[in-house]
């Protein structure tokens, strides 16, 4: 279950630091500066911070109005969702790691 518990710090984290990025975007975005590329904010998602994007933007409600950062970050926390039942079942199953 070691893969498990490392995954699963490794999403927390992420999201963690996406939730904070859309936190310094919302202010960035009120005080009129330069701010966090919607490209940046996709990638941290993808890469773990899917679930962290999802809080931020509720909790900032930070682009709420766009579906398409809807679409994508619930995408992304599938996809996160099934790599974790995928190291889980391996580990279970296989007792590998």
């Amino acid at each position: 279950m070691l893969f498990t518990f490392i995954y699963l710090f490794f999403i927390l984290l992420m999201s963690f630091i996406t939730m904070v990025c859309y936190g310094v975007d919302k202010r960035k975005a009120v005080k009129g500066d330069m701010r966090i590329s919607e490209k940046a904010l996709f990638a941290i998602s993808f890469f773990g911070g899917a679930l962290g994007s999802l809080f931020g933007m509720v909790l900032f409600s930070h682009k709420t109005k766009h579906i398409y950062f809807w679409i994508f970050n619930i995408l992304f926390l599938l996809i996160h969702i099934a790599l974790l039942s995928l190291i889980v079942y391996l580990e279970v199953r296989f007792l590998i790691f």
